[in-house]
């Protein structure tokens, strides 16, 4: 029996289709009879769990933990990205992305980036995605909102009268935009009230969002939020990979951020599955992995994916004068 996987059989799941993101630490990744394993160390015995890469979008590896170049090369060759951060899923060093291992080929397609890079100067024509973006964003929440039955038996649902007050009002600020920096102050203010409007309704307590635990342990809701938050960036490095777009070419957050572009993406889900179930899951006092477990879950659930990648597809073509043919994903 032959062991090691054609290239081309590893990439036979749509990335957009992929259900798996795996979070890793205290172990040791590696290829073994043409599997990608992890390696953790028991009391008596080592044990080994298998990764199957080709229905995973992307690996996050956490403290204490290591990879071999032979997992490495299988990895790519399934089209699975790989990011080193810190404990919990959040980074180690940098303060605002997680360094990402892409595989390389030099034949991906290059039809959405040229489409991305005919608007990406005009700072107009930037805002005008960034608003699109936005508009996206809260229609997929009232979307999911309105059908799911788990986040309306725990108080968040689309026909919420104060929800919609605060969508309404965010609607004609995205349209009353003339900068960037508006529309960022605008969706501050709406995150921040959805915050409020999750600690009431799962009667958490008081609670202040707090990104940074290098100086004092954060609370289970700050926890979870940033724990989700570097999910949905895996999802969303993975979009604009395989896309062919560089994570630089922002069109909200700011060009002066390396990584803005992934969380551009990542912010049309963020609010919508990560920050309720981060409550939730805190209220109810659960561990990080059954959080992690859940938070997975809710993205397989209202196909994240697929629509990061239906927002991205549109968005790099609005403006093109000859519009390409759909590029299939790699």
């Amino acid at each position: 029996m032959q062991n090691d996987l054609s290239t081309t059989g590893l990439k036979a799941i749509l990335h957009s289709k992929r259900a798996n993101i795996y979070y890793l630490e205290k172990c040791r990744v590696m290829q073994k009879d043409g599997r990608v394993l992890y390696l953790t160390e028991a009391k008596n015995e080592n044990q080994y769990w298998n990764i199957p890469i080709a229905n995973t979008t992307c690996i996050l590896l956490g403290t204490g933990t290591s990879i071999t170049q032979a997992a490495m090369r299988m990895l790519a060759s399934a089209s699975c990205l790989v990011g080193f951060c810190g404990g919990g899923g959040t980074p180690l060093l940098m303060a605002n992305e997680i360094e990402w291992l892409t595989p390389q080929s030099e034949y991906r397609p290059t039809d959405y980036l040229q489409g991305w890079m005919s608007f990406w100067f005009d700072a107009d024509k930037r805002l005008e995605i960034a608003k699109q973006f936005q508009e996206a964003r809260i229609d997929y929440m009232q979307t999911i909102w309105s059908k799911n039955r788990d986040l309306k038996s725990h108080g968040f649902t689309a026909d919420d009268p104060q929800l919609q007050k605060h969508l309404n009002t965010y609607t004609t600020n995205i349209n009353n935009a003339l900068s960037v920096g508006q529309l960022l102050q605008s969706e501050a203010l709406l995150t921040k009230q959805l915050y409020k409007m999750a600690a009431q309704g799962t009667q958490y307590g008081d609670f202040t969002r707090e990104r940074d635990n290098t100086n004092a342990q954060l609370d289970n809701a700050n926890a979870f939020l940033n724990h989700g938050n570097y999910l949905a960036y895996g999802l969303a490095a993975t979009t604009l990979w395989v896309l062919g777009i560089p994570h630089g070419f922002a069109v909200m957050h700011g060009k002066t951020r390396r990584g803005a572009l992934v969380f551009d993406v990542a912010d049309l889900i963020k609010d919508t599955l990560v920050l309720p179930w981060a409550f939730i899951c805190a209220k109810e006092g659960a561990t990080e992995q059954e959080f992690r477990q859940q938070c997975l879950q809710a993205f397989t659930d209202s196909k994240a994916l697929d629509f990061m990648f239906n927002q991205v597809k549109t968005a790099a073509l609005y403006y093109s004068v000859n519009p390409i043919t759909e590029v299939p994903e790699q």
